[in-house]
């Protein structure tokens, strides 16, 4: 073989190398995942479940199925045949939302005007405004970035309201006064302890709340690592909280 055809051919097989990279990469892309799923085909798309570009889902009547791709959902109510990956296009408030719902740190501050309009969501219906707050309505495991900074959050803030924490035989009341959302976790009467229950009580809960706290060694910077994260260690309500929160705004087209 001469050096000018030896040229040509390992040219080629770079060029072909190339556009084999490309599809490799276009195809985990085009990837979507599982993120929810209800009704009577949730066993057969369960949560954290992969799709490829090529794979259909068949939902029934009374299945809702919400997939995320390329750090935005798609919500697939059935009955009906569907794509795996499709258009997504979400407003830009969905952003700043979920950038809220990720941020590191977050302020102990109370809300401005705790007098709520005719417009304003009921207490019942609003949620916390970053994953590491600790909604002390949900219960289940819960996911802390920081122990030191660990803050307890109430959706309403109208009156003052006594909240009882239980554990390992010993009992501690945070006090929440009118107009605070936010309370400090018992650090030091109480302090966090993984993979342990703890009893929540009072503060206009109908019923005690059994929460158990895991350890993050780092906070996961995007929305992709963050549900990954949330899903292997089985913090329920956060990963639910964040679902919601790139879910409200979304809008499909394609």
């Amino acid at each position: 073989m001469s050096f000018p055809d030896f040229q040509m051919r390992r040219m080629g097989l770079t060029a072909a190398a190339a556009i084999m990279a490309v599809a490799v990469v276009g195809t985990a892309a085009a990837q979507s995942m599982v993120v929810r799923s209800t009704g009577p085909s949730a066993a057969k798309y369960p949560t954290g479940t992969k799709l490829k570009s090529s794979d259909k889902l068949t939902l029934v009547s009374g299945d809702k199925v919400v997939l995320m791709q390329a750090g935005k959902t798609r919500t697939l109510s059935g009955p009906g045949t569907y794509g795996a990956t499709g258009t997504v296009q979400a407003s830009q408030s969905i952003g700043s939302t979920v950038t809220r719902m990720l941020a590191k740190g977050p302020q102990m501050r109370s809300r401005g005007g705790f007098s709520r309009g005719p417009d304003d969501p009921k207490p019942s219906e609003m949620r916390a405004p970053n994953l590491w707050l600790l909604d002390y309505r949900e219960a289940g495991t819960f996911c802390v970035a920081d122990p030191a900074s660990l803050l307890l959050w109430r959706p309403d803030m109208e009156s003052d309201q006594l909240l009882r924490i239980e554990h390992g035989g010993k009992s501690e009341t945070v006090a929440f006064v009118a107009g605070a959302n936010f309370r400090k976790w018992p650090t030091d009467a109480m302090p966090v302890q993984y993979g342990a229950d703890y009893r929540l009580s009072g503060a206009g809960l109908a019923a005690p709340v059994t929460v158990r706290f895991s350890a993050m060694d780092n906070a996961p910077d995007t929305v992709e690592g963050s549900v990954d994260m949330l899903m292997a260690k089985g913090c329920s309500p956060q990963l639910n909280r964040l679902v919601d929160a790139m879910a409200e705004t979304e809008s499909t087209g394609g």
